[in-house]
């Protein structure tokens, strides 16, 4: 049987390129006037604008891709998705540890990769809405791949935030899903939350040796 650490660093290499994706779609300015497809071309720009700014030290930069993370994802809704049942019986501290450790983990993941991603394109080739629900199809274009993303989105008080992100066909929501329940199933959410915070620690270290 696989290892926790075997099942997450697996998770990793595909979860950094879905948040990696769904990061360079988020905008912290004029949010809520804007259509899902125009909050995806707007980001687009500024985050291309973050990774090549000359001024600014590279922990300043990852910073703010941070803050531009943290506004576009609805992380609660992602966190109770990603737990299903088990959101149901977790404790209210185990909860907010949860969506706390969860959103850093996926943030700090991206961050540690993006730095050699920067050359990727987005092209928006479709937008659904439906009600309060919507979906972007866009497709990734790298010096040597093409790959498609769809993101899927929520309008919450007028204001679109992900709550997946789909590449190449796998839902980021329900491969972390499998993982996380396997993982409580047999250590407990004690065990889950500690090794995220332990995955954290590790992601921190690593950038604080190659930060200026």
């Amino acid at each position: 049987m696989q290892s926790v650490a075997g099942r997450l660093g697996g998770m990793a290499a595909r979860g950094w390129l879905m948040l990696s994706l769904g990061a360079m779609m988020w905008s912290t300015a004029a949010v809520a006037a804007q259509t899902p497809t125009q909050r995806v071309e707007q980001t687009v720009a500024a985050i291309v604008d973050v990774l090549h700014r000359e001024e600014g030290s590279r922990r300043d930069k990852w910073r703010e891709i941070g803050s531009i993370i943290n506004e576009g994802f609805d992380f609660r809704s992602m966190s109770q998705s990603v737990l299903a049942r088990n959101w149901q019986t977790a404790s209210k501290e185990e909860k907010r540890q949860f969506v706390e450790f969860f959103s850093q983990y996926l943030e700090e993941t991206y961050r540690a990769k993006i730095e050699s991603h920067t050359n990727q394109r987005v092209e928006v080739t479709k937008e659904t809405i439906a009600g309060a629900r919507a979906v972007v199809n866009t497709v990734i274009r790298t010096d040597a791949s093409t790959i498609p993303v769809d993101y899927k989105l929520k309008n919450n008080d007028g204001v679109w935030y992900a709550y997946d992100v789909v590449i190449e066909g796998v839902s980021l929501v329900n491969n972390y899903r499998n993982t996380f329940d396997a993982i409580v199933k047999s250590e407990g959410m004690d065990g889950l939350l500690q090794d995220l915070e332990s995955r954290l620690a590790r992601h921190r270290a690593a950038e604080g040796k190659g930060s200026p």
